[in-house]
């Protein structure tokens, strides 16, 4: 069975969900152009702050999550919710949005 793992955040996700904290987008280009908020890119990778006890299977087992706190992520453009949390711009996401792990 498949546990979650303690996190420093104070969400504790439920299912297949995932924690994540985006990383900062670009303010400026490697030329040296300021980027207003408009013309930046929305951001897909992000680091894992916390990971749910994983979804049921058929059966009703649980199935065992293949992410964990910590782990550098890429997910789908537009997948999740944004909210904000202590002044902390976040994202919550099934498993299945996030496309891969970033090795390193």
């Amino acid at each position: 069975m498949a546990t979650a793992t303690k996190t420093d955040t104070k969400l504790q996700p439920l299912g297949d969900r995932v924690v994540v904290k985006p990383t900062p987008r670009e303010e400026m280009t490697k030329s040296g152009i300021v980027l207003p908020d408009t013309a930046k890119e929305k951001p897909q990778e992000g680091l894992i702050l916390a990971v749910g006890p994983g979804a049921f299977d058929t059966e009703g087992k649980r199935m065992a999550m293949d992410v964990k706190v910590g782990q550098k992520v890429l997910y789908g453009k537009y997948a999740g919710t944004e909210f904000k949390l202590d002044d902390e711009d976040l994202l919550i996401v099934s498993q299945k949005d996030i496309l891969a792990v970033v090795a390193g």
